[in-house]
């Protein structure tokens, strides 16, 4: 695990590789220097302390011992990473969430130090923020918005978002990129590059690259706002059938690669519903959680363009005069769009796991690449333990017992892991993310499990089953057995509801 002769000073390390990066690539550019000297300095803290804290001692690592001493250099090195972030902003924050997002798939001291990125990114001063809209719009700002307001509505790691009015009144909302954003960007993910290098040299079971990989190829993408604004437009096309669902519009006219003006969307934020005490709020917050699954799993299995970052902050909730409640889907950066072999291959898997087909299992997460770690990767993916996954988690409920098993397997397994997310194609490594993200949102809601939650999941499993199928037919009578089938598989699934609505309200009369 650990590769000798280690690096015994991280001020030293950092500086070497300050020096050496400055001089192929980044000569006369002082903050950049600084940037990459701060972060070189971390990591080679961070792989000390894990060399010394670990591999001086020699103990034991099945010991209770360890696994204390582990858990304390974990939350060190996590500590050190998010003021690693927040000192250098931008890319470094973007990792950071990221990180913070891979609950069950990292040690939970690097998830839980991390998280905090998705609410407290650093913020650009005002006069900062009306330089890009000046420079990005060739005017003054007020020569196009009646009023712009100071504080924002929430800051982000690569922009943040302010209320406005038009000249005719209409309240818009505008997303401006931080100014040094773009300028550092590279600079950045060369520097991540470099410094992950450092690490797999230093403990080459920890395969990191993915990391970097989807860094790069994902961040120029986040950084055009017109880009964005397309992204959003497509999915509400996609969508458009979910009556609920709202996704703001763009103002084409007003927006640029780092300026995007769209229409400001009233609701709560998901924490925000979750404290409500207002009964009607309290009583839609099953409903939500539905609405959220259904929406994700016709992006994965349907259509195969994923809305990549569903946290907390990209998503208000608004009652109807009916009482029903309107989801309003923000920040359409970053998507992942699947290809069709492997979003079919990704639906036939789940279907494996919602019946307990340990064999289907092993089979579609093979054709995945993850090869004899087929269960740890079902682990992933679900969320849940191996033999709730074997007993069947459609049927099951998460206990506290295996939330814990579940927590301690993320860190006693960190190697595996990590073999994992680097074999897998990258596609898989966005919906791992936000397969977590929107976990975290039904434990933020107080759902620790929604039953109904897998039979959502299942029928859009069988309608993407049957859109293949159906445009493999070649003739009339093909076309209706492929629709029977469809039709036979809906019909059991809704037998499969009635059966847990019955057993819940059963359940909650006894009790």
């Amino acid at each position: 695990m650990f590769r000798k002769p280690v690096i015994r000073y991280g001020s030293l390390f950092g500086a070497a590789i300050g020096a050496y990066y400055c001089k192929e690539e980044i000569t006369n550019v002082s903050i950049g220097v600084v940037r990459l000297a701060r972060a070189g300095a971390t990591v080679g803290g961070i792989i000390l302390d894990y060399r010394q804290s670990l591999y001086s001692q020699q103990l034991d690592e099945t010991s209770d011992g360890y696994k204390t001493i582990l858990s304390e250099v974990h939350l060190r090195s996590a500590q050190r990473l998010l003021r690693l972030c927040e000192a250098n902003g931008g890319a470094f924050i973007k990792v950071g969430q990221h990180l913070g997002a891979l609950d069950y798939l990292i040690p939970n001291e690097y998830v839980r130090t991390m998280r905090v990125l998705h609410s407290h990114a650093p913020q650009s001063t005002f006069e900062e923020i009306m330089s890009v809209i000046r420079k990005d719009l060739q005017c003054e700002p007020s020569e196009v918005f009646e009023h712009i307001e100071e504080k924002p509505l929430g800051s982000a790691s690569l922009a943040q978002v302010h209320k406005a009015h038009l000249k005719d009144g209409t309240t818009v909302a505008i997303k401006v990129q931080h100014p040094l954003v773009k300028t550092y960007a590279q600079i950045d993910i060369k520097s991540m590059e470099l410094l992950i290098d450092a690490v797999m040299w230093v403990f080459p079971d920890f395969k990191l690259g993915w990391l970097v990989r989807e860094t790069k190829i994902n961040l120029p993408c986040e950084l055009n706002f017109l880009k964005e604004g397309l992204n959003a437009e497509k999915a509400e096309k996609l969508l458009s059938h979910l009556s609920w669902l709202h996704i703001p519009k763009v103002y084409w006219n007003l927006s640029t690669s780092r300026v995007l003006t769209m229409e400001y969307c009233q609701g709560l934020e998901i924490g925000e519903l979750a404290q409500n005490r207002e009964t009607k709020m309290q009583s839609c917050r099953r409903n939500v959680s539905k609405k959220l699954t259904q929406l994700f799993s016709e992006m994965i299995f349907l259509h195969g363009f994923i809305h990549c970052d569903p946290h907390p902050g990209n998503l208000k909730i608004e009652l109807d005069s009916n009482g029903e409640p309107i989801v309003h889907l923000l920040d359409h950066g970053l998507y992942s769009q699947l290809p069709s072999s492997f979003r079919e291959n990704y639906a036939d898997f789940w279907m494996a796991i919602i019946s307990g087909d340990v064999v289907a299992i092993e089979e579609k997460a093979r054709k995945l690449g993850v090869g004899e770690l087929y269960g740890l990767f079902a682990c992933m993916a679900s969320g849940r333990s191996w033999d709730a996954i074997q007993a069947g988690i459609d049927v099951n409920q998460k206990t506290e017992s295996e939330e814990k098993e579940i927590k301690n397997d993320a860190a006693k397994y960190v190697v595996e892991i990590m073999e994992v997310l680097h074999r897998v194609p990258r596609y898989m490594l966005l919906i791992l993310k936000t397969n977590d993200l929107l976990r975290g949102l039904d434990s933020m809601l107080g759902i620790k499990e929604n039953p109904t939650g897998f039979v959502t999941m299942a029928r859009s499993c069988a309608n993407a089953t049957f859109v293949k199928e159906y445009a493999q037919c070649t003739s009339y009578s093909t076309k209706i057995k492929a629709s029977l089938r469809n039709y036979i598989a809906h019909v059991r699934i809704s037998v499969y509801e009635v059966m847990l609505w019955w057993s819940s309200w059963k359940n909650r009369h006894i009790s």
